[in-house]
């Protein structure tokens, strides 16, 4: 009888200890959200206070700015895998010109990003070999980079653009989505690609596309 007693004196004591844990738990994970809510606003109203003052308009759209930046906001916000990409062109003269150079500014700055992350990896596995000169390493990196740019506009989706009239020139910007799994594919098959002609092993080429499916820092 006793045994039946505590036992249900420690159960209480659990649930009790539970209902309590809970609430705080919950409590403070409001209380991060609330504080990570501020935040974003603050960086909204930043960004857009930001973008008045250096004379950027938003272009190629009806909306406003301010619900141009909003919805780019909530794209990034659907999936862990929509990520930014920015590109940009100093001068140009017409809108069409300007809209080219940035998306080529982007998927030239993602392609030498991916060069960057593989190439090192790629030039310590192939170094080891004495059948692989380093004219031909350099020549499967620089291939893989070209390849990337190539593939990459099919992860880039744009969300919105700006432009500055400086007179006789422009500047302008755009803002991508980038989707990481999409942009995976695409250093996948720009790999396969630039391996198509080389002397590499099996298990060499299998090594390589391993580093290529590792994401990385796109900052």
């Amino acid at each position: 009888m006793k045994k039946e007693i505590l036992r249900i004196a420690v159960m209480a004591l659990v649930a009790g200890l539970i209902f309590t844990v809970i609430p705080q738990s919950a409590f403070a994970q409001s209380k991060i959200e609330k504080k990570l809510q501020k935040e974003k606003e603050k960086e909204y109203k930043k960004k857009i206070k930001e973008y008045k003052k250096e004379g950027w308009k938003l272009t190629g759209s009806s909306r406003t700015l301010e619900v141009a930046l909003l919805e780019h906001y909530l794209k990034l916000a659907e999936s862990e895998q929509n990520k930014e990409m920015a590109g940009e062109v100093s001068q140009c003269k017409s809108i069409n010109v300007c809209k080219q150079f940035a998306l080529n500014n982007a998927q030239n700055n993602y392609a030498s990003k991916a060069n960057g992350n593989i190439k090192g990896r790629v030039e310590s596995l192939l170094r080891a070999d004495a059948n692989h000169p380093e004219i031909e390493i350099d020549k499967i990196i620089a291939a893989y980079e070209n390849q990337v740019k190539a593939e990459v506009g099919g992860a880039l989706t744009e969300s919105y653009s700006l432009i500055k009239d400086n007179g006789a020139t422009k500047e302008y910007k755009t803002f991508f989505i980038l989707n990481e799994e999409k942009a995976t594919l695409a250093r996948q098959k720009a790999m396969e690609r630039s391996l198509i002609e080389t002397k590499l092993t099996i298990k060499e080429a299998e090594e390589i596309s391993k580093f290529v499916n590792e994401g990385f820092n796109l900052e």
